[in-house]
């Protein structure tokens, strides 16, 4: 394998090794500080990062407001005050090694204000941000304002252009790279375009490239581009590195870190990583971000299949196929609804199952699930803290009349319990699992043989050497 030489990246001489940043309590400050004490770039998460109590145990976070809004800026100052702990943990764990990144998704509820509130207290402790799930148009300003670098998260070429010409363009200094993101590999929320397919996934390489000939065309030829998603053993992307047509390449690595002794998350999680087989990770469109996602195919994944597999069309007696339709009474009120005649088998089937509660779409649908699973729904709509700046699910929206204009959608679900639940607790098969697609690699390769669980220090020797 070629020799991995140091690059420069917020103004520091760094290994080309990037941590990715996973949200709601999963990237904390031990992780990321002991990446970057390893010599690459550590980030931690300011999404719904956890804070703790003097005793060390995490301040689980608990709404107690009336309202959306007042729930809203609890979820707020828990990021707030989150965020500030875990970039003191990180900065004392660097012991001033490497580089110190927060990530933030953008279309997070209320990112602006969580990202300037950590920064406000963290002067000297964060070096730069990485932020994607969305266009960031205001990253480059904050960061320049708080004098730290910036980490734009694209899927193409044309992602980065469109940032770059609307604001970009004006704070370049602060650009410390540009990541790519592949929206077929990586995991969590991926940025899939309407015109690119899901199932066929289209090669980074040549991706990437149009991405570097766009900025070497405004001037950017020697910011680094940072490559996520896929990434294993480097020795698979040997074409990347001191490639003249890619220019400077770093590698980040996200799925990887979770599987470290430093790493917060459950034992179980630990476990189920070191299970998984090839195809156990799918792409699914449930998110109430309206992204697709890339998580462990469990029973969480397959429950919000079979809800939107239980599903049929509603139609008004001004339809004009009224021939086929036939009023048919359903739900615990038994309320008649013009349905298909043919749909009607199916719905007696699953009414026969169990599924028997039916809940409305915003697409002039209805769903069938059990009476538990429709209370469950309801219930976590109304338990809507805005953690996202649109929801589907609960039609949160930060501006305006907090809302999204739509119906709320039953076939979606709360993104901040299930992450809050997988984080914390040892159920992983109901909950939501996010994972990168090549996380089947760790039953495979020989260095996690026996369950070996390895320190960041020893996962980031064996990502440099291969062994």
């Amino acid at each position: 394998m070629k020799n991995l030489n140091s690059i420069i990246m917020a103004g520091k001489e760094v290994l080309p090794l990037v941590e990715g940043g996973k949200g709601v309590a999963v990237s904390n400050g031990l992780t990321a500080g002991s990446w970057a004490a390893s010599g690459g770039i550590g980030t931690f998460s300011g999404v719904n990062a956890d804070d703790y109590r003097d005793d060390g145990t995490v301040i689980r976070q608990i709404y107690s407001g009336k309202t959306r809004l007042e729930r809203h800026e609890e979820l707020i100052d828990y990021g707030i005050k989150g965020g500030i702990k875990q970039a003191q943990i990180a900065h004392e764990t660097s012991g001033g090694k490497g580089r110190l990144n927060v990530n933030i998704l953008w279309e997070m509820g209320g990112a602006q204000r969580v990202l300037e509130g950590i920064l406000e207290k963290t002067k000297g402790l964060v070096h730069g941000v990485t932020c994607g799930a969305g266009m960031p148009f205001k990253l480059g300003e904050i960061a320049s304002r708080f004098d730290i670098f910036y980490y734009p998260i694209v899927s193409s070429a044309r992602a980065f252009k469109i940032l770059f010409l609307r604001a970009y363009k004006s704070f370049l200094p602060k650009l410390g790279a540009v990541v790519y993101e592949d929206p077929w590999l990586a995991g969590g929320h991926n940025g899939l375009s309407n015109s690119e397919d899901p199932e066929k996934p289209e090669k980074p390489y040549e991706r990437v490239s149009l991405l570097r000939k766009f900025m070497r065309s405004v001037g950017l030829g020697d910011v680094p581009i940072v490559m996520a998603g896929g990434v294993w053993h480097l020795s698979d992307w040997e074409d990347w590195i001191d490639n003249p047509e890619l220019g400077p390449i770093a590698f980040q690595f996200g799925t990887r870190p979770l599987l470290t002794k430093e790493s917060p998350i459950p034992k179980v999680w630990k476990e189920k990583l070191m299970d998984l087989k090839k195809g156990d990770i799918k792409l699914h469109k449930f998110s109430p971000t309206g992204f697709y996602s890339s998580a462990v195919k469990n029973n969480f994944i397959k429950e919000l299949t079979d809800r939107s597999f239980r599903q049929i069309k509603l139609f008004t007696k001004s339809d004009e196929a009224s021939s086929d339709l036939s009023e048919y009474a359903m739900g615990k009120a038994k309320r008649p609804f013009l349905i298909l005649k043919k749909d009607i088998s199916r719905v007696k089937e699953w009414i026969k199952k169990g599924f028997s509660e039916v809940l409305k779409t915003p697409d002039n649908s209805i769903i069938f699930v059990s009476p538990q699973k429709a209370e469950e729904i309801k219930k976590d709509q109304r338990d809507c803290m805005g953690c996202l700046s649109h929801c589907s699910f609960s039609n949160w929206a930060d501006k305006g009349k907090i809302s999204t204009g739509r119906k709320v959608d039953p076939r979606s679900f709360c993104i901040q319990k299930t992450l809050q639940e997988v984080a914390h607790e040892d159920d992983v098969n109901n909950q939501l699992m996010f994972a990168g697609h090549n996380a089947w690699k760790f039953s495979q390769d020989p260095f996690y043989s026996n369950g070996f669980v390895p320190t960041v220090k020893q996962l980031v020797d064996r990502i440099i050497t291969g062994s």
